[in-house]
Formats: C-alpha cells, sequence, structure tokens
C-alpha cells in the first residue's frame, strides 16, 4: 500500500486545526498541525509535507512571511502551499506571499478535499 500523503496545517484556531485533522485523515491522509509558523524551516523540514496550509493570521510570524521563507527555501520550495484565510482578500494574499492556491474560510468539506487531491 502507498505512503499516505502527508499535509501540515498551520492555523491559531485550535477548531479549525481539529476539523480539517478529522476530515482529511478520514480521507486517508496523514496530518501535523501548528499553531504558529515561528522556525518555520525547521518544522516543515522535520516533517516534509507534500502540502502545507497556511493562514494568514499567525501569531509573531504572519502566513505570508512564513510562506515566502518556505519559498526561498531550496529544499522545501516544491512543496504546494495554500493560504487559509477568512479575508476578503485571500486570493491577493496569496499571491503576495507566493502560495500555490488558497482557500477562503468557512470552507466546505468538499472544498478542502478536491484542493488537497489537486495539490498531491
Amino acid at each position: 500500500m502507498a505512503t499516505p500523503k502527508k499535509v501540515f496545517i498551520f492555523d491559531d484556531n485550535i477548531e479549525i486545526l481539529e476539523l480539517c485533522t478529522i476530515i482529511l485523515e478520514d480521507a486517508g491522509y496523514e496530518i501535523k498541525t501548528s499553531s504558529t509558523s515561528n522556525d518555520i524551516v525547521e518544522q516543515v523540514s522535520a516533517y516534509t509535507p507534500d502540502l502545507i496550509f497556511m493562514d494568514n493570521w499567525l501569531p509573531d510570524v504572519g502566513g505570508i512571511d512564513a510562506t515566502r521563507k518556505l519559498k526561498s527555501h531550496e529544499g522545501l520550495k516544491h512543496i504546494p502551499v495554500i493560504y487559509f484565510s477568512a479575508n476578503n482578500d485571500v486570493k491577493s494574499l496569496a499571491e503576495q506571499a507566493g502560495a500555490d492556491g488558497y482557500l477562503s474560510k468557512p470552507f466546505d468539506i468538499e472544498e478542502l478535499e478536491k484542493i488537497v487531491s489537486k495539490h498531491v
């Protein structure tokens, strides 16, 4: 059997982390979550996910800076980052950050699964 694809979710909202974990584990993915994007390169390097969801409003280091750090890192820039926000301008935030896609909150389960299967 193939190894499950790994998804790393950065969000400071525990309920969103739990909801995404339940949905994506049910769909057969392996999930890791973090409520901060501090030491983003170390966190991601240690887990080597196939896909990352990045919230915009994270304490200390925001989602844009965290995404840019990943995208400028030689060993990690190939990992797709999906920008994840309740902002009306989530699309332009995702573009500023250099993300590979975006998902607005609140999202529906099908949308979440679709975007994951598209990128992994």
